[in-house]
């Protein structure tokens, strides 16, 4: 009996002991799984990363991959140069640029100078220009950059105005990119003080907040259409009256599908892409390949003179560049006639697209810099080089592409994908699926949510005035006060083994190009303020060292990641 009693007893505390363990493990996993709810609750709820909003937990694998990124690819995978089409670096740039981190990398460069094939090099100056004092323009924090040349002077507009900003944002249509894409872009211009240029697909509510406009007319002639699908210069000048469009921009091609039109697919046209756009809702919208409103260059330049005599305007065109025989007649007759586009925009092969046929984006139209070096120098053995405002496009959102650009001619720069980046893109190339993780080229609701433009319109305005900050500290290296006045002497080529070409004698520039009249020059130079005097070493001096914002306590550095998170982190 006394043996039963004890197992019984022992059987007993067994249980006790059982239900104790289980009761422990119950709470223990309630506990995690309340801790693991209030983290989902929080990612979905929080503003700052769209990955995180539209991905909760998830999203946060990202982050923990990207945070032993660099240990992996070292060993394993590829370099920070080796991804396409921005590198990590240039995407680590972007991301800690819009969110105004110190964006310096250590230990040097990781570039193979003696295998590169094409690498770009600025000869510095021995005595470089010294930052500007604080409160004049050109300044920290807003690093002010007006472009040197007045669009639509040449040829009298009514409305001829000098850029405010050198860098401004390209066109992306409304409907190719989501609606608070658009609103953080366009908000975000407003507050880097640059141009937001509509893309094709009309002007939307979400155009219309603070942002000054580029109107773009496409070959759809969306948003200035009559019923039957042709140009209305009435509806133009209605659409006009809507937002505050300073410029008009008629787009010939594209970069990434030069000679295609566009299709959005019926599912996207929603009722209010259609009221936008003029054209019927839920039912495929193409845009053909071409003009009806002129079909040679002589109706080319009609056709800008008639938009700019009704709007008072500067009108420009956009293209890619491919028959060199238009840009020859183009010249000739504008020479010859003394009218037709205010400014030139040119999209290199290498531009972005939300969908195209890979043959069109690999092999269609030339890369920008052959671009620019093909046509500038038509324009100036015409005589007109210095009259046409040239605006380059085509992966040139860095210091070093776009003073590159600058020095072949370039008066001002357009960025788009890298806009898209500053708002939170990673790079997914979902664009033509309608599923972008990030909520920038999608209209499905969820993933739109992700992203907030009351944060990354910010981002944007960041990452416009980080590239004016870098453009202004890169030529006063070369010895300028304004990026507008380096000229190909500046530049090197470097290519394997050990050799090197002035960039002027690899593109075959005459002594004087680009052409900038002295009064120009001068007039470059009196666009930047004047200089500070030298500082004291220490925080104050960052500017004056050519690093900006350093000596900033407001600012991190993006690798600093017990403060804060990497800035890889995009989204």
């Amino acid at each position: 009996m006394e043996i039963r009693s004890r197992m019984l007893s022992s059987r007993l505390h067994r249980g006790q002991q059982e239900t104790a363990t289980r009761s422990s493990l119950v709470r223990a996993g309630a506990v995690v799984g309340a801790a693991v709810a209030g983290v989902a609750a929080r990612d979905v709820w929080q503003r700052e990363h769209a990955i995180l909003r539209n991905f909760p937990l998830l999203g946060r694998m990202r982050f923990l991959l990207e945070s032993v990124g660099p240990e992996l690819r070292q060993y394993i995978v590829a370099s920070n140069d080796e991804e396409r089409p921005f590198s990590r670096d240039q995407r680590r740039w972007v991301y800690a640029s819009s969110k105004r981190q110190i964006n310096t990398f250590g230990f040097g460069t990781d570039n193979d100078y003696e295998q590169s094939e094409s690498l770009v090099v600025f000869k510095q100056s021995p005595f470089p220009e010294t930052a500007p004092a604080k409160g004049e323009p050109g300044a920290a924090p807003d690093y002010a950059l007006p472009a040197a040349k007045v669009l639509g002077a040449a040829h009298h507009r009514r409305g001829a105005f000098r850029a405010p900003s050198l860098v401004n944002i390209s066109g992306m249509s409304y409907g190719s990119l989501s609606p608070v894409a658009v609103q953080a872009l366009n908000r975000g211009a407003a507050l880097a003080g640059c141009l937001h240029n509509t893309g094709e697909g009309g002007l939307a509510d979400a155009h219309r907040c603070g942002g000054e406009l580029i109107f773009q007319i496409g070959t759809g002639y969306f948003g200035c259409r009559d019923e039957h699908g042709h140009f209305s210069l009435e509806r133009l000048c209605q659409r006009l009256q809507e937002a505050p469009v300073r410029a008009i921009e008629i787009k010939l091609s594209q970069g990434a599908k030069p000679g295609l039109g566009g299709l959005l697919p019926a599912a996207k046209v929603t009722e209010e892409i259609a009221r936008i756009r003029g054209v019927p809702a839920y039912r495929d919208c193409a845009s053909p390949s071409s003009h009806s409103a002129f079909g040679d260059v002589d109706g080319l330049i009609e056709f800008v003179e008639r938009v700019a005599d009704a709007t008072g305007l500067p009108v420009g065109i956009k293209s890619a560049v491919g028959d060199d025989a238009f840009w020859e007649r183009l010249a000739a007759r504008m020479a010859a006639t003394g009218g037709g586009p205010d400014f030139i925009t040119l999209d290199g092969g290498e531009g972005g697209t939300g969908a195209a046929p890979l043959a069109f984006s690999d092999h269609v139209a030339l890369p920008f810099k052959l671009a620019i070096a093909r046509v500038y120098p038509v324009f100036a053995r015409a005589g007109i080089g210095e009259d046409v405002v040239f605006i380059g496009a085509g992966r040139l959102g860095f210091p070093d592409a776009a003073l590159h650009a600058l020095a072949l001619g370039c008066d001002m720069i357009n960025v788009g994908r890298e806009a898209m980046l500053a708002v939170g893109c990673i790079q997914a190339q979902r664009c033509h699926t309608g599923s972008c993780p990030t909520g920038v080229a999608t209209h499905n609701r969820w993933l739109m949510r992700g992203l907030d433009p009351d944060i990354k319109h910010a981002r944007a305005a960041n990452y416009i005035v980080a590239l004016r900050a870098e453009l202004l500290s890169l030529a006063r290296a070369c010895g300028a006060r304004h990026p507008a006045l380096i000229d190909p002497d500046r530049l090197e080529v470097v290519s394997t083994p050990y050799d090197s070409t002035p960039l002027r004698e690899l593109f075959g520039y005459e002594a004087e190009w680009p052409l900038l009249s002295n009064g120009r020059r001068i007039e470059a130079q009196e666009l930047i303020g004047r200089p500070a005097t030298r500082p004291a070493p220490g925080p104050v001096a960052g500017e004056h060292a050519g690093f900006p914002g350093a000596g900033d306590p407001s600012r991190s550095h993006m690798d600093a990641r017990s403060r804060g998170e990497t800035a890889s982190e995009a989204g």
